[in-house]
């Protein structure tokens, strides 16, 4: 099932309601280099952007919501570009993430933990009163 409203792609408008980022983060992936390929423009420069690069848009969000630094970004894709041969540094890349985010998933649990063990020394105390 296609994601686009016409087969000529999705507009900037279209693709940031698509992926839930600003016209102007598609603009910065764009600059930062890290789409996959140029975005198709129209003959009036108006970007269209395809099923490919919104699915590959939602991906980077998903990395950069799980604070993979820009650089690192930008390694993966450069290497997703050069092909098959850069499955294994991929899957390195993506291994020592993984492994960043859950360190900080635990610090954020314990924090909530502690959080939630104070409020619940609050309720006690409104409670009593």
């Amino acid at each position: 099932m296609s994601l686009l409203t016409t087969s000529a792609g999705a507009s900037i408008a279209e693709a940031a309601d698509a992926t839930g980022v600003s016209a102007h983060t598609l603009r910065y992936y764009e600059r930062a280099g890290l789409m996959l390929q140029p975005v198709d423009r129209t003959s009036s420069t108006h970007r269209r952007y395809s099923d490919g690069d919104l699915a590959w848009i939602r991906f980077l969000t998903r990395l950069r919501w799980t604070g993979m630094p820009i650089a690192t970004m930008r390694r993966y894709t450069e290497l997703v570009r050069e092909g098959d041969t850069t499955i294994a540094e991929r899957r390195r890349l993506l291994v020592e993430h993984r492994e960043a985010v859950r360190r900080r998933l635990e610090e954020v649990t314990m924090s909530l933990a502690a959080i939630d063990h104070k409020i619940d020394i609050y309720d006690k105390e409104i409670t009593a009163s």
